[in-house]
């Protein structure tokens, strides 16, 4: 008997993440070459608004309290109120036994059920804080590609949903099947690194009696610079300098400048063809054994994996 997997379309789905789970799982194949699953779009309406064009959905609410899996793909303003009708055909679904998954901004609509409380879970990384602050029960990882918490799985966003998806089909069907769907998908089984590497990191602003401070150090990232030499900067003690500067940007000074020292390698990564020892040098840092361990700490990625995937040039 198929694997039936529920794919909610709520009006203003994003399409990408609607058609991922149907083009994975409707291409997935047991070990004798037999589809695994069965996929049913499902909506509240039978007619669905898709950024910038219109969907037949062929089945309603009623048909997910018969899934086995249920995806929820983002929608276009997760801040918009979710049908009332939809959130309890979710959580039908899931006392019924349902495995449920959201993609990007799907996390929204899977919070509103309540079901997220007490969680890890992640969304897009732009739109992670929103998610943390509205929901402060569910621990959100703006890092992760995905999160796996067993019977509820949740992802960022686009190509992120497909990386789920994959591992979802592993989860079933085991590793030859899920790549297969990946050759099937032109896209890599597992993705080294997390959601940190597409972040451009750019330390707190504040707009008090600091900001000309911040913009010089942003400006000089490549000097060795110190507490001290930033506290003289400001006119005043090293003490007072840090206790303002805390107080004006939440953080250090130094982790201000090594968040600065970072975004200034990702410019120099994008955009030029210098070594990576230059690149370290340019960006403030003494060694590059030092600049490629931090890098890799705040983005999850070595420098050169970084340079191969958003030089433009390359």
């Amino acid at each position: 008997m198929a694997h039936v997997v529920g794919v909610l379309a709520l009006d203003g789905v994003v399409p990408v993440d609607l058609a991922i789970p149907c083009e994975v799982f409707d291409r997935a194949r047991g070990a004798d070459g037999a589809p695994f699953y069965e996929v049913r779009v499902c909506g509240e309406m039978p007619d669905v608004r898709a950024r910038p064009f219109g969907l037949r959905v062929p089945h309603g609410l009623d048909a997910l309290r018969a899934v086995d899996t249920l995806v929820i793909p983002g929608i276009d303003d997760p801040t918009a109120g979710v049908a009332t009708a939809a959130l309890a055909a979710i959580v039908q679904a899931w006392e019924a036994g349902a495995r449920i998954a959201s993609i990007c901004s799907g996390a929204f609509v899977l919070a509103a059920t309540g079901l997220l409380a007490g969680r890890r879970a992640t969304t897009h990384w732009l739109a992670a804080p929103y998610l943390a602050e509205r929901y402060p029960a569910i621990a959100v990882d703006p890092n992760a590609l995905f999160v796996d918490e067993g019977r509820i799985v949740t992802s960022a966003g686009a190509s992120a949903g497909l990386d789920m998806c994959l591992h979802l089909v592993r989860r079933d069907l085991g590793q030859a099947a899920a790549a297969r769907s990946a050759r099937l998908a032109v896209a890599p089984l597992d993705r080294d690194g997390g959601q940190a590497q597409f972040i451009r990191y750019e330390p707190p602003r504040c707009h008090a009696s600091l900001a000309p401070v911040l913009e010089w150090m942003r400006a000089n990232v490549d000097r060795p610079l110190t507490v001290a030499v930033l506290a003289a900067r400001a006119g005043m003690s090293a003490r007072t300098f840090a206790r303002r500067f805390h107080e004006q940007t939440g953080t250090t000074p130094m982790q201000w400048l090594l968040l600065a020292r970072i975004r200034r390698g990702q410019e120099l990564l994008e955009s030029c063809d210098a070594s990576i020892d230059q690149v370290a040098s340019a960006s403030g840092f003494a060694a590059s054994v030092t600049f490629r361990s931090r890098f890799r700490q705040v983005t999850g990625v070595s420098p050169a994996a970084y340079r191969a995937r958003f030089n433009a040039e390359r």
